[in-house]
């Protein structure tokens, strides 16, 4: 038989959570035919021998909703291996989008997403107004990876409500009953599930909380309805973190009663330290009952990224700031180099700052040096002994001097790294048991949003980089099982059912890995959105090809110009 591709003599670790195995892959016509020893030939043959070979990962919770409309690689997550992403997360979207909200829902992704307005304002390529017909946009591009699309309530609510729905106020019963019908429409038109958002810390730029913050119960469950007469659908709800145990009982509810699948955000917070291990005991209870109700956890800590470009950084509030932030990249490069510039800044006192602001700013036992300058790979489980506050204290020094010296590194693009979620003890620990627990899935990387903050979207390679190979820490984790978690457990919580492994009638969605080379350098900044737009991104090293539906889209980290994926509808049959 001539197949298209074959995959010679790898290491399979085939998404099943089994024992990796040595073996050929076959392709022909997108899906993966054969799987052992392969006899036969093929249009083309990679010799993967001595390399790791796993199904493509399944991304869940990117925001990627804008730049589908212009960017058809999807970077950064096509970079490090991603071959299917699911966007329209923490209720913020671009449909159902009435004419004249196009700037308010601009500002509501900018303040919640840290995406830049003007980017979105330049690049987005307006064409419709119901949700379907933004599915319809999307469907008539093609990208590097397959892509599927959530209805944000934040749109929902601000389409049907106006001005009372942008402001949180309480829905009426009319308002409720038409916001369920967009939500079936979109997703009987294929979208795979509806998104919300209930924490303090998602604001649009207008300073408003998202839309449907405060949602009543009666507002939740008619949604939740909806899913359920449109027969799928994934209900994502992004929690408030320090109270999560409050939000548990109607998510539950909506799990047992309606059959919908809930899930939610899952992390330790400072606030609340011991929270996680209540939510753990939980999911403990609707596992038993095998109830369709899930976690999403996160790879690695909410790391909050600080340099003199970031959207945030230690001397935000010092008087300087007003003179350095007037000034471009490069000018601003040049003046910090100026060493009476920099006595003049470390010296002076910031302006009063409250709440979370001060926190992130001057917390410096939780702030560490992320990227010297001297090419090391970033160290995302830093000890206490590498905080700016322990160097300070060591050398005898304040930490501004620490902080304004690590941000100067690297001709001025040194980076500073806080861990805000996850890493209250100083260690990965908590990750290391959330990652376990048979009702959490992995997500949380934020592919395409925080482009001034944080870059967590190599969150799946870096799976392999520190939990399989690099911890030193504490325990790793085995090779199959960081597999299957963020391929066929992914997959599966969204109804993808025809990938996330590598066995015959699977999508062949691949990635060939040399294991031993893996690694992602420190992250840098970029100004390759549209309007010059900044991001935040991180490459990677290592990955030998990655195929989605059997066509090669990266080849030693270099793009191929490929486009084999699309839009997917709805759940995928196997």
């Amino acid at each position: 038989m001539t197949h298209d591709l074959i995959i010679r003599g790898g290491t399979i670790a085939d998404g099943t959570g089994d024992a990796a195995f040595t073996g050929d892959i076959a392709i022909k016509d997108d899906v993966i035919v054969e799987v052992g020893t392969v006899s036969g030939t093929a249009t083309r043959e990679i010799d993967a021998k001595g390399a790791l070979v796993t199904p493509g990962w399944v991304d869940i919770h990117t925001h990627y909703d804008a730049q589908a409309t212009w960017d058809t690689a999807l970077a950064p997550s096509s970079w490090h291996g991603v071959t299917t992403a699911v966007m329209g997360n923490c209720g913020v979207g671009f449909a159902p989008a009435a004419p004249d909200k196009h700037d308010w829902l601009i500002g509501l992704m900018e303040g919640v997403e840290d995406i830049p307005g003007a980017a979105m304002t330049e690049g987005l390529t307006w064409g419709w107004e119901s949700f379907p017909e933004y599915l319809d946009a999307l469907d008539r591009h093609s990208y590097a990876i397959d892509i599927a699309a959530q209805v944000p309530h934040g749109a929902v609510r601000g389409y049907v409500m106006g001005e009372r729905g942008a402001k949180n106020e309480e829905a009426s019963e009319d308002d409720i009953a038409r916001m369920a019908q967009i939500v079936e429409d979109g997703v009987r038109a294929g979208a795979v599930g509806f998104s919300t958002s209930r924490t303090f810390l998602h604001k649009a730029t207008d300073g408003e909380y998202v839309p449907g913050t405060f949602a009543k119960e009666d507002e939740l469950f008619g949604i939740g309805d909806a899913l359920k007469r449109a027969g799928h659908g994934v209900f994502q709800m992004t929690s408030n973190h320090k109270d999560m145990d409050k939000e548990f009982g109607w998510m539950e509810r909506m799990a047992r009663d309606l059959g919908v699948t809930v899930t939610f955000n899952l992390v330790q917070t400072d606030e609340a330290p011991e929270l996680w291990k209540k939510m753990l005991g939980l999911l403990d209870k609707v596992d038993a009952e095998d109830l369709p109700l899930y976690a999403q956890v996160a790879g690695r800590p909410a790391g909050i990224l600080m340099g003199w470009e970031c959207t945030v950084h230690p001397f935000i509030a010092f008087p300087s700031w007003a003179e350095l932030a007037a000034l471009s990249p490069a000018d601003r490069r040049t003046r910090v180099a100026d060493p009476d510039f920099r006595t003049r800044m470390i010296n002076e006192t910031p302006a009063d700052m409250t709440g979370f602001g001060l926190f992130v700013t001057r917390s410096f036992e939780k702030m560490f040096v992320l990227d010297a300058g001297d090419g090391s790979a970033p160290d995302y489980e830093p000890t206490p002994e590498q905080s700016v506050a322990a160097i300070a204290k060591a050398q005898g020094i304040k930490p501004e001097q620490v902080i304004y010296d690590a941000m100067c590194a690297n001709g001025g693009e040194g980076l500073l790294y806080f861990p805000l979620f996850n890493y209250t003890s100083g260690a990965m620990d908590p990750i290391h048991t959330m990652l376990q627990h048979p009702r959490t899935n992995i997500g949380l990387g934020d592919g395409g949003a925080h482009c001034g903050a944080i870059c967590d979207a190599s969150i799946p390679t870096f799976m392999l980089t520190h939990w399989v190979k690099g911890r030193t820490r504490g325990d790793k984790l085995p090779l199959e099982f960081i597999v299957k978690r963020q391929t066929r457990d992914t997959a599966l919580l969204y109804g993808f059912a025809d990938r996330g492994l590598i066995k015959p009638g699977m999508k062949a969605d691949i990635n060939i890995i040399d294991l031993d080379k893996l690694a992602i350098p420190a992250p840098h900044m970029a100004h390759d959105l549209p309007a010059n737009g900044r991001r935040l991104v991180q490459e990677a090293t290592g990955y030998i090809a990655t195929l989605k539906s059997g066509v090669v889209t990266f080849e030693n980290g270099k793009d191929t110009g490929a486009r084999p994926g699309g839009l997917l509808r709805g759940p995928q049959s196997a």
